[in-house]
Order: structure tokens, then sequence, then C-alpha cells
């Protein structure tokens, strides 16, 4: 089914997002339509697409639709100042005229000689501001058949107008309209946050052909295509590396700002930054499909995932606008019909029953409400997302906010996941500095392994190439892994089997001797695998991993701010148990085949509350979906990493952990902030209303206001600081 998506501009309200959404669901050949306030994205899905109706009615609600069809441009998109921004639109012009217009009216009144020039000043401004405002009241009407925010301003309006009061109906609709473009300034700005990412991706390439170089536009270039990446150049497109080397900034993508060395071999990530060398890189991924471009997707689809006190939020306000619109009409008709109250303003300049049901239409206004929510999530998100963090929702920031126990595997988390190869012993070894039985033993293992991406089997493919042992033997038949065991695979007619010790212990005997070995390594922290051939077994081989730098102060910050941790392996008991003293973790569980991973996570889940299992995102699948939260380290090099998990440490390492916890802390407070402060003080205006306290463009300024502070302090995550110094 085709989709499509759009910008919508001047999008300034999640209330005003959803009036947009139901405006279009009638409209022929769209089956689906979402419209995320954020982001500003609409999508847009049907069997056809009618841009042209589509826009227009757009339009008609007072708002533009941009196509994202075309290039982003290239360098930091620049953001103009609010004037400039007031002066881009027709509208806003109108707005910034009658703002004019009203100061000069008020300032004639000073001389009563010339009030009725006044009165001119005050009517152009009303015009001038108010007829935009009444259509799109009336479109929006016209559409949804309910009263929407411009409905309420244009009632409120008419309402002064009716009792005299056009001074105040030219003050309210100026000013509301001037509050509705600096809060589409202010979302425009945190959308513009992620834009800059967009940003970093260049529109072109330098392809080499065999007549020599071509400039041509990254969409054209396909995989396996060989580009040139000049000195300080920005890499267009996901990439290995060729010929040359260089160091890359890959700060865009990981967060880490140390510049990182690329050799043949190594993979280059569009939106990195290329160093002093020259680079000749073959392209293993479209544009489309690059690794910056899978984390701006992944943060807009983000958006869809509504965390629950959003929700409730969204609900709540569907709900208080029509009741304080049906309340406004009590007010301002129960008081005068039954107990003989004022209908109109008093001459004494006493407040009638009608002008405070005109100022509590303003006060329906659910804006700051709507707002208070998607704002802060979209910032928290961004915010994670340029310091090489992909959360896939809000639902799941709240969802870290309440996490008590994290739990980590072992392998290439807690540890560098690039293990060495202490130890090779053939059962029958000849003993000396290199034994033809050992030799024979690791080329066995080697070719089991051959197609793993395990960090056993590339440290033991290292040591293959070193020793010049690479084709003894043939790619084995029928091979299958083992979770949690090892590998079974057939060469020559006979089952070669290579695992770990606990396999071995319960289904492979083997000679008492040897496993006295084997123990004697697992206590000094090594991981040990044993080799069956031909039904017997034919020796064992010996890694060491060591911790990461950052994992022990990542443990401990961890610790310090209440969170319980734990380490589930499925190594030997002892070598978990070493590696987890190092570090300081609360619990230890080994050797865990991955259903019992998820048991124990369980347990954990009973005993301390919510957990979150942070592991490499590939051989921990089950464990991340059965944890409350799925953390994978290193996603940059795993596409598995970012379809499994929930949150996806771009870079790999652990300092970014604390950063997230603490941006999902500090999102926590802002939401309910910003939803306690909108309440409080519509609350406030809505008594200051009914006691006749409370002006028209006092309400204005009061709900507006709050808009506006509710913004700004859900922004605040795009400021919060990287990693703690204790983690670097």
């Amino acid at each position: 089914m085709p989709e499509q998506r759009y910008r919508v501009m001047g999008l300034d309200c999640a209330d005003c997002a959803r009036e947009i959404e139901q405006a279009l669901r009638d409209v022929p050949g769209l089956n689906r339509v979402h419209l995320d306030f954020a982001s500003g994205l609409l999508h847009l899905e049907g069997e056809t697409i009618p841009e042209q109706t589509v826009a227009k009615r757009v339009q008609s609600l007072g708002y533009r639709l941009q196509s994202l069809t075309a290039s982003p441009q290239s360098g930091p998109v620049q953001r103009p100042s609010f004037l400039v921004y007031l002066w881009a639109e027709r509208e806003t012009r109108l707005t910034l005229i009658g703002a004019l217009l009203v100061g000069i009216g008020l300032l004639l009144m000073l001389w009563p000689s010339i009030y009725s020039l006044a009165m001119i000043f005050q009517v152009g401004a009303l015009l001038l501001a108010g007829v935009p405002l009444a259509r799109h009241a009336w479109n929006g009407w016209r559409y949804n058949r309910e009263l929407g925010i411009n409905a309420l301003v244009t009632l409120a309006a008419v309402g002064a107008v009716a009792i005299g009061e056009i001074t105040e109906a030219a003050t309210l609709v100026v000013l509301f309209a001037l509050a509705e473009a600096l809060e589409g300034y202010t979302t425009d700005r945190t959308r513009r946050s992620l834009d800059n990412l967009r940003t970093l991706l260049p529109e072109e390439a330098t392809r080499l052909t065999p007549e020599g170089e071509e400039r041509v536009a990254v969409e054209q270039v396909r995989v396996g295509d060989r580009l040139r990446i000049r000195p300080d150049e920005r890499i267009p497109v996901d990439g290995r590396v060729l010929v040359g080397s260089s160091e890359v900034n890959q700060a865009p993508l990981t967060g880490e700002s140390q510049p990182v060395e690329k050799h043949p071999g190594d993979e280059v990530f569009a939106g990195s930054i290329n160093g002093q060398g020259s680079l000749e890189i073959e392209v293993t991924r479209p544009a489309r499909e690059s690794t910056l471009q899978r984390i701006l997707e992944g943060v807009l689809a983000a958006q869809a995932q509504r965390p629950s006190f959003q929700r409730f939020v969204d609900r709540f306000a569907r709900y208080y606008t029509p009741a304080v619109t049906i309340l406004a009409v009590l007010i301002a008709l129960i008081p005068p019909l039954a107990f003989g109250q004022p209908f109109f303003n008093s001459p004494e300049g006493g407040r009638g029953w009608l002008y405070r049901g005109l100022a509590l239409l303003v006060i329906a206004c659910p804006c700051a409400l709507a707002m208070s929510t998607p704002i802060t999530y979209f910032s928290a998100l961004t915010a994670a997302a340029r310091r090489g963090i992909l959360v896939k929702g809000g639902v799941h920031l709240e969802a870290l906010h309440q996490v008590r126990v994290v739990a980590f595997d072992k392998t290439g988390t807690l540890t560098l996941g690039q293990p060495q190869l202490t130890v090779v012993r053939a059962i029958d070894c000849e003993g000396g500095e290199r034994c033809s039985r050992c030799d024979d033993l690791l080329a066995l293992a080697d070719a089991i392994e051959r197609e793993s991406h395990h960090p056993l089997a590339r440290a033991v493919s290292q040591a293959v190439v070193e020793r010049g042992l690479e084709v003894r033997y043939p790619s084995p038949h029928a091979v299958a892994l083992v979770p949690g065991m090892g590998m079974k695979a057939r060469f020559n007619g006979h089952e070669a089997i290579l695992g770990s010790h606990r396999w071995f212990d319960e289904f492979q005997p083997h000679p008492e001797a040897l496993c006295r070995e084997i123990n004697a390594l697992e206590e000094q922290g090594q991981t040990t695998v044993l080799l069956q051939y031909g039904g017997m077994v034919r020796g064992y081989l010996a890694f060491m991993d060591i911790p990461r730098p950052e994992s022990r102060a990542t443990i401990a910050w961890l610790q310090q701010h209440g969170r319980h941790t734990a380490l589930l392996s499925g190594d030997q008991r002892v070598v978990a148990q070493t590696i987890g003293k190092g570090l300081g973790i609360d619990e230890v569980y080994a050797p865990l085949l991955p259903t019992e991973k998820m048991d124990v996570l369980r347990d954990l889940q009973r005993r301390f509350g919510a957990v979150a299992m942070v592991g490499d995102g590939v051989n921990d699948t089950p464990a991340l979906a059965t944890a409350q939260v799925g953390i994978a380290v290193g996603g940059v090099h795993s596409a598995q990493a970012m379809e499994t998990a929930d949150v996806v440490l771009m870079n790999d390492t652990l300092k970014p952990l604390p950063f997230l916890f603490r941006l999902a802390d500090l999102t926590h407070r802002l939401v309910r902030q910003n939803v306690a402060f909108s309440l409080l003080t519509k609350l406030a205006f809505l008594v200051l209303a009914v006691l006749g306290q409370a002006t028209l463009w006092m309400a204005v300024l009061a709900d507006m206001g709050v808009s506006l502070i509710v913004a700004f302090n859900g922004m605040r995550p795009l400021g919060l600081n990287g990693h703690p110094k204790s983690v670097d």
C-alpha cells in the first residue's frame, strides 16, 4: 500500500495535531492518517494519496504541508529570529501588523479627544488577526464538527465585541495569534535539533569508475560501488575500507568524541568525518539504509509508542475542553437567569457573567496540557540520539525510570569481547613449543566455527592465521548451534562437537586429569571449551577476556543511584564469579542457558521490581525480550541489535549507561512537573474567571504563557550533560 510522509509547518500544539488528523480521515483514498506533534511528521497510507486535497485541507486549518522528498541541506539547520519567523508567512505577517496597530491604538487612547481614531486602529488589528482565526475555526468545525481552540477564541472575541469591549477583543486575538506563533517557533526549535542530525548526511559522493572519478548523488550509489573519501570529508554511506588508513570521527553516531582508527577491512558509517588520510571504501548499504538513517527513522518511529502517562494526558485533554466549554455556558447563563445577576458588564466596571463565561472559553484551551508530555519525550529521544543512544519510544524511557535491577551479560558486554587464545591442549599433546597434535586440534576447532561470529570464534580464527593452519580442514557439513552449550558439525562422516565444560561434564565423558587442568584455568578467570571428534575427546582450548575499562565505574554509579546489579553468564561459575567479584556486582548467576537467564530475570523482577538487561543484542535476544527494558551494546556494528533491543548503545561501550538513566529520571520529573503546572494554573485562572478577576487578555497570556513555560521546560533534556566523569 502506498505510503507518504510530509512535514506540517506551523504546528504548535498537540491538540492541533489531533484536529488535522481528524480533518484528513475522511479524505477519499486514505486508509491511515497519523500526525506526530513532536516531530511534525504526517504519515499517510492509502490506495491513492491525493496530495493536493490533503495540502488544501491542511492549509484551510492554518498550516502548511511540506514534502520530505527534497534532499536535506548540508550543514547545521539555521534557526531564524522570531521576527524573521513571523515575517516568513502571510498570516503571521498580518499578526505582526495587527500587534503594531493594537499598540498604536492603546497609545492613542491616552488622548480622549482622538478616541475614535484609536478605535479604528483597534478594529483594524481585530480584523487582521481575527479574520484568519475565524476562517480556521469555521474549517475546523466544518471538517471535525467540534470546537477547537480557534473557535473558542473566536467566540470569545465576538462576545467581547457584542458587549462593547472592542479593545479587549483586539488584544485577545492579537495576543493569541502571537502566542501561537511563539509556540510554533519554540517547538520548531526542538524539531531542528533532530534535523541537524539529518544534515550530517552528504548529498554527493565521489564514485570510482574504470574511467576515473565522478561526483554522483548519494541516492545513485549502489552496494558494491567504490568511493573515494578525501581528508576532512563526511562519509556519505556505510561501507568497508578497501585501501588507506585514517582516523574517523564517529561522534554523530556513537557519541564518542575520540576518533577511531580505520584500516582495510574495517567498517565506516555515513555521517562520520574522515581525518587526514584518504580512504577508498566499498559500499555495503544504500544511503536510505545507512546506520545514521536508521537511527533517525528509529527516533521518529519511537514517537508512535506513547507512554502510559502521555496516553492519560491525551484522554484527559479530550474531555477537558468540552467540560470547561459547558461550564462557561452555565456560568454565563445561570447566575443572570436564576439569581438576577448582571449579564453584561456594569457601568461601574464590574464583570458581568457573560464576560466571565467568555474568559472561561479562553481557559478551555488544552494546549499547555496537551503539549506537556510529547515535547518532553521528543527532546529526550533526540538528546539520546545525539549521544549515540537509540531509544525506541518514550515508553522505554518511562520503564527505565522504574528499573531497580540492571542485569548484564558477560562476554562482549562487561568484558571487551575480544578474548585471546591462551592455551591449546590436545589430550595426546607431544609437548614442546609447537605441537602438531595441538595444531591439529586448533585447526579442527576453527573449521567448526568458521561461519560463527562469536568472540571466541574470532580468537580461534586469529590464532589459526598466525600459525598458518587455515586450509587444514574443509568447511564442515550440518553445522548446528546448541544455545548456551556449543556447536556440532560433521567432517567426512564423523561428528565433531565443540562446547562448554558444563556440556562435556553432562554428556561427554572425559579424563579426570583433563578436568582438573580445566578447573585450574577457570579459577583464574579463563573460559574453556572442549572438542570431541570421532567419538573421542581430543582436548581443550582456553581463552582470557578482560573487563572493559569503564565496567567497574558504571556498576558503581548504578549502585550509588539505587540500582541493584546482576551478572548472567553462560560461562562456568568460577569464571563468572571472578569477573563479578572484580567489578563489584551484587549477584552472579552462572552457568546459565538462554532459557535459564529468562527464569533468573523473572525472579529478579519478583524480588526487586523492574529489570533492565544489558547484552550484545545478538546472543541475548530471549533475555532482552524478557526484561522490562532490553539494552544492546555496540549497535552500530549490528543490525540485529537495532531490531531486537528496546534501547541501543550505538558505540561499543558502557559509558552512556549513566547518562541514559539520568535522562530517564529527568524526563520522568519534567513530564510530571509540566502536567502539574498546567493543571494548577488552569484551575487557578478558572477560579479567577468565575470570580470576575480575570480579563480576556489575562486568560490568553496565562494559557499561552503556561504553554511556553511547559515547552521550554520540556526542552531541558537537550541540554543534559554527557557522561559523569566517574565513568570516563
